[in-house]
């Protein structure tokens, strides 16, 4: 598993150009594993809806209300590797690998800022107690 400050520097590559749908996928499920071993648990192996990063963020949501609200940054992640893995020659595959990528990067720094502000989450993904400190 990767840094959480080499997952943002790959994420920030991804971003300027074009990255693999499995790619993107592995780096949001090692973001959540970043959340669970900072937490005290062992990351799972499970799957749920057919993907480990689903049931990364329900392991990673027990007991942690505020946690859910990265959830739907989770399955924007799926729903978005199924558009490019089912329909690689689509003419939007280009920007929907860059569309990943961004949501990707947004799990990221949801879950890197909830790692540095606990509270972060709890009224949307807002990231003001962030700026608040600056």
């Amino acid at each position: 598993m990767s840094t959480l400050a080499d997952i943002g520097a790959r994420l920030d590559t991804l971003t300027a150009g074009e990255g693999e749908a499995g790619e993107l996928l592995e780096l949001g499920e090692q973001v959540l594993e970043h959340w669970l071993q900072a937490h005290g648990r062992q990351p799972l192996d499970e799957r749920r809806e057919g993907f480990r990063i689903l049931a990364l963020h329900r392991q990673g949501a027990a007991g942690e209300p505020s946690f859910n609200a990265c959830r739907e940054t989770c399955r924007e992640l799926v729903y978005h590797y199924n558009l490019i893995t089912m329909q690689p020659d689509h003419p939007d595959t280009a920007r929907r690998k860059r569309m990943m990528a961004l949501i990707a990067n947004h799990l990221f720094l949801f879950i890197s800022g909830k790692l540095q502000t606990a509270g972060l989450g709890e009224f949307c993904c807002s990231s003001r107690p962030l700026r608040a400190e600056a």
